[in-house]
């Protein structure tokens, strides 16, 4: 039976396999979905045994590989030279398996309207899912960006990767006054340390998305909300992008007229 898997480490907390189950028995497909933990040690082992397994479709991918992940399939969309980070790998017609990136398009579906050409946006994070965001946001013309992270010299190299404006700062920097907030990092996460981050120089027409989504409320959001500033949660980006894999692994579009009973489910 065809299936796909989600790999990370950890990975308990991961609902990629809700998401692909519930699209799977929609639409009544005989395939699978499965949670699979990968240590970075075992990564080369990982990918070695899939591309000997022709049941396998392909894999999603989360902390800590989206980077790493790249030095084991081809590359054959240039992600390396573009985003830099990876988060799907899928079987191609000739088995090779091939890296790409949904995180950015699904980061960027929930604030498409917005009017963010000339804006100024403060990022956390530096790792895999930053690349993303930062990727996503130098498309669409963003003025400037603060880049929150702990090695503030990586910070500033990926300002420099993407050509985007801005300043790179630690973690216990102030937060200034900008139009988008986004959490990229772990923290917030359950297991994680707090992400700790005055919103006081927020303006109220400010909005706030963190990428985390367990838990789902996190403490950023609910300071957010708490002061009646905008919010998008972790599970707009995550339905988002695993809807674009969704159509690599099993060949069709998931239904995404039925997002609510998903959300629902992955809510209880």
């Amino acid at each position: 039976m065809p299936y796909a898997e989600v790999i990370g480490d950890p990975i308990a907390h991961s609902k990629s396999p809700l998401i692909h189950r519930f699209w799977l028995d929609a639409m009544g497909i005989a395939g699978e979905y499965r949670a699979e933990r990968v240590s970075a040690d075992g990564l080369k082992a990982y990918f070695e045994s899939r591309r000997e397994d022709d049941d396998w479709c392909g894999c999603n991918i989360t902390i800590p590989h989206k980077e790493t992940a790249l030095d084991h399939v081809e590359d054959r969309g240039d992600v390396r030279g573009s985003i830099g980070a990876i988060n799907c790998v899928l079987r191609a017609e000739d088995g090779a398996l091939i890296g790409t990136n949904t995180d950015a398009a699904g980061f960027y579906a929930p604030i498409s309207g917005l009017p963010l050409d000339g804006a100024h946006a403060a990022v956390i994070g530096a790792g895999g899912a930053a690349r993303a965001v930062l990727f996503a946001l130098s498309q669409v013309g963003i003025g400037r960006v603060t880049l929150f992270n702990r090695n503030a010299l990586k910070a500033a190299g990926l300002l420099a990767t993407f050509g985007i404006k801005g300043d790179a700062v630690p973690l216990d920097a102030p937060l200034p006054p900008v139009d988008l907030l986004v959490n990229a990092s772990p923290l917030g996460m359950a297991g994680q340390p707090p992400l700790d981050l005055d919103l006081a120089p927020l303006p109220q027409d400010a909005l706030v998305y963190d990428l985390v989504y367990a838990p789902l409320e996190t403490p950023l959001l609910a300071r957010a909300r708490a002061r009646e500033i905008d919010t998008i949660d972790g599970l707009e980006m995550l339905i988002g992008q695993a809807a674009l894999a969704f159509e690599l692994f099993f060949g069709v579009q998931p239904p995404r007229d039925r997002d609510d009973e998903l959300r629902a489910l992955l809510l209880r």
